[in-house]
């Protein structure tokens, strides 16, 4: 069973959101993501300050099954890319909780945050 932590939401494409307050969230794969994945060997993440609106596409991880797309899991605007992740992209898989984080995201709407899923449903959801 992946590792889910209870302080965190997710949303349906395996992806998780921590609040860290003042509207913003850190946003990166769950443990059970980065697992089907296999070894993510590169990212593509956008630019400090590109604006995305919910689900659109934020970037890209490549690992050696897949080359998946990643989606905004709300709207708003990029404010930090974690750039630990150009030269060890493996953090993803070794601590994606953690250090594999991706993007932090100051959200138009923080009660968005409602509509993502709690770490019971997401349980469920990914079995």
């Amino acid at each position: 069973m992946a590792n889910v932590p209870g302080d965190l939401l997710y949303t349906a494409e395996h992806e998780y959101i921590r609040d860290r307050g003042n509207g913003i969230v850190e946003v990166g794969v769950t443990d059970f993501a980065q697992g089907e994945l296999g070894d993510v060997v590169y990212l593509e993440l956008p630019k400090v300050g590109a604006a995305f609106a919910r689900h659109d596409v934020f970037g890209t991880i490549e690992a050696v099954k897949a080359v998946s797309e990643l989606f905004a899991p709300l709207a708003g605007e990029v404010t930090e890319v974690n750039a630990r992740l150009d030269g060890e992209p493996a953090l993803v898989n070794s601590d994606p909780y953690g250090d594999g984080w991706m993007i932090r995201m100051k959200i138009k709407d923080p009660a968005d945050l409602a509509a993502l899923l709690k770490p019971d449903a997401y349980t469920a959801l990914a079995g």
